[in-house]
């Protein structure tokens, strides 16, 4: 894998540092001629590492905060469908072994139905629910991918660290 301070950005990469270095300015962290100065730099960049270097200094702003939480969200969001797609699919072939068999007596893919899209909506809650708990999620789909990696294969590297300042 190639290393990320080397690929190349767009110019909404550009402008989302230039809200960051606006809000850095505004909350007193830079002086309007250091903004000027990192503002000409960033719409001069043209790697990421171009970026980061202009702001590893300053402590995470409001917005990039907001940007890697979205990002974040937007990740686990993808990875409950993947693994809504798995339940789902098993819930629809035993309806229709149930039906080709006649559908006769209880309803009983209803409990395979129930028990397993409950930790889906278990998930779901706690990602888009009232007090999203990220962190819970993040856990159980990696505890989740790990139980199936040693049954079927090598394990994966570890993740890189979050960036400083995430919330939990």
């Amino acid at each position: 894998m190639s290393d990320s301070s080397r690929q190349r950005v767009a110019d909404a990469d550009r402008e989302q540092l230039a809200g960051e270095l606006r809000e850095h300015m505004l909350a007193g962290r830079l002086d309007a001629e250091e903004f000027e100065q990192r503002l000409e730099r960033a719409y001069k960049a043209t790697t990421r590492g171009d970026l980061e270097a202009l702001t590893e200094d300053l402590p995470l702003s409001p917005v990039a905060l907001h940007v890697e939480i979205v990002k974040r969200k937007e990740h686990l969001q993808r990875r409950l469908i993947q693994e809504g797609g798995g339940a789902v699919a098993i819930s629809a072939l035993c309806v229709a072994i149930w039906l080709s068999s006649g559908a006769e007596g209880s309803f009983w893919p209803g409990y395979v139905i129930f028990f397993s899209l409950l930790p889906l909506l278990r998930n779901a809650w706690r990602l888009f629910g009232p007090a999203p708990d990220l962190e819970a999620v993040e856990r159980h789909l990696d505890r989740r991918r790990e139980h199936g990696r040693h049954r079927h294969g090598p394990p994966r590297p570890p993740r890189p660290p979050r960036p400083p300042g995430l919330p939990r």
